[in-house]
């Protein structure tokens, strides 16, 4: 019973080199494999092995621009496909003593987003009616398959994204100037920015899918607010190895405030937009003229002015946006546990038996999974959304520590 208890927890792996399984030779090579994901960037696996004779220096199964899959789990358990990338790097060592070492790196397909910078409009031409603004979700839709990205959007968002931009439309019809703001431009920014600034004004994350069938070629667009229900639970003393949260009162009322132009009346306007942490509510505040207007909260708010051209068609998306990026980070973590392939960016963590301050509902927003010498590990960091607040602290499992005799 002790052995079989002891195969079924025997971190595995496996690598596939264009679509097929390496070598064995290659594989008993690998002295360490370390999968990282992330929504700030391309997700990236590194390989370290052992070069005994130089072998592996110059092979053309590690070759520049192959494509490599990793998978991941414990044996005899049948392993998960964490990710479907490309070759992008090598570094060697050839040290006087030992065997010389090769690290092979590789990322995912959005790194092809990041090369190079464009300037371009997305409109629609409609005869006698001029330009007309295309969709968000269809802007994203041509920009990932661009690049061989298959484009998945969540349902329910993307319908919300195509009434906004026809609500826009309906009301700037018959005025030229206006229809041109609320057009989409790409304004000498690589394609990977430009999607991510699109999905931060529609409150989405951008996430490469590596899992089968189409692994690493289906880019996902996610609203984090309709993914509130936990994918794992790490509890304290348990299966959650260490936590370290961090919390910030630097803008306890976070706002951010921004200046547009309304033609119809030849006014200035400033709105700022502010969230009341006691409150768990919004705050809005609208006045003429250019500068910080009233009080939008509490009196000790933290307001930044937006420095760029908006309109009142523009300016929404951009002030939530740019609130929430500072309101979800108010707490943040790091902490680790025994391997776990569930772990990954995008998801929901609960964590149990940190207390009530520290305890409940977070977002992973980066993972690194390192199988090697001393077995398999993962590594997290998260973030305390706003949206989680919806949510009761005992049904997130953040229940205040107890202590006999007190």
């Amino acid at each position: 019973m002790a052995l079989a208890s002891a195969l079924r927890f025997a971190p595995e792996f496996q690598l596939r080199i264009g679509g097929q399984a390496v070598p064995s030779l290659l594989r008993a090579s690998v002295s360490s494999v370390s999968y990282q994901t992330s929504l700030d960037g391309a997700d990236r696996v590194e390989l370290t092995l052992v070069n005994d004779k130089l072998r592996w220096l110059d092979h053309p199964l590690l070759a520049l621009d192959r494509e490599v899959a990793v998978l991941m789990g414990y044996a005899p358990d049948p392993l998960q496909q964490m990710f479907v990338g490309e070759i992008v790097g090598h570094s060697a060592t050839f040290p006087s003593g030992g065997a010389p070492m090769l690290t092979v790196v590789a990322q995912d397909r959005r790194r092809r987003l990041q090369q190079g910078t464009k300037v371009r409009w997305f409109a629609v031409p409609v005869p006698c009616r001029g330009n007309w603004p295309m969709p968000d979700p269809a802007v994203a839709g041509i920009v990932s398959l661009e690049h061989g990205l298959i484009p998945i959007l969540d349902p329910v968002s993307a319908a919300l994204s195509f009434l906004v931009t026809g609500a826009q439309v309906a009301i700037a019809q018959g005025n030229p100037d206006t229809m041109q703001t609320i057009i989409r431009k790409q304004m000498s920014e690589s394609d990977f920015d430009f999607l991510r600034r699109i999905a931060r004004e529609n409150g989405w994350e951008v996430l490469v899918d590596h899992e089968a069938p189409l692994g690493g070629r289906k880019l996902r667009f996610l609203s984090l607010a309709e993914h509130l229900a936990p994918d794992v639970t790490l509890r304290y003393g348990q299966s959650l190895i260490d936590f370290t949260p961090r919390i910030t009162t630097v803008g306890q009322v976070a706002g951010i405030s921004a200046r547009f132009w309304l033609p119809e009346i030849k006014t200035d306007f400033t709105v700022a937009v502010a969230w009341d942490w006691d409150r768990n509510s919004l705050d809005v505040s609208i006045s003429p003229g250019f500068g910080t207007p009233g009080k939008a909260g509490r009196g000790d708010e933290t307001i930044t002015l937006i420095n760029e051209p908006l309109s009142q068609f523009t300016a929404p998306r951009v002030i939530l946006s740019k609130l929430l990026a500072r309101l979800n980070e108010r707490l943040t973590g790091t902490g680790s546990t025994i391997g776990d392939v569930r772990i990954r960016a995008g998801k929901v963590l609960r964590l149990e038996g940190v207390g009530e301050q520290f305890g409940g509902l977070y977002r992973i927003t980066s993972a690194t999974h390192t199988i090697d010498s001393g077995g398999y590990h993962t590594h997290f960091e998260v973030r305390k959304e706003i949206w989680f607040g919806s949510i009761p602290l005992l049904a997130q499992g953040a229940v205040r520590v107890q202590v006999q005799g007190e």
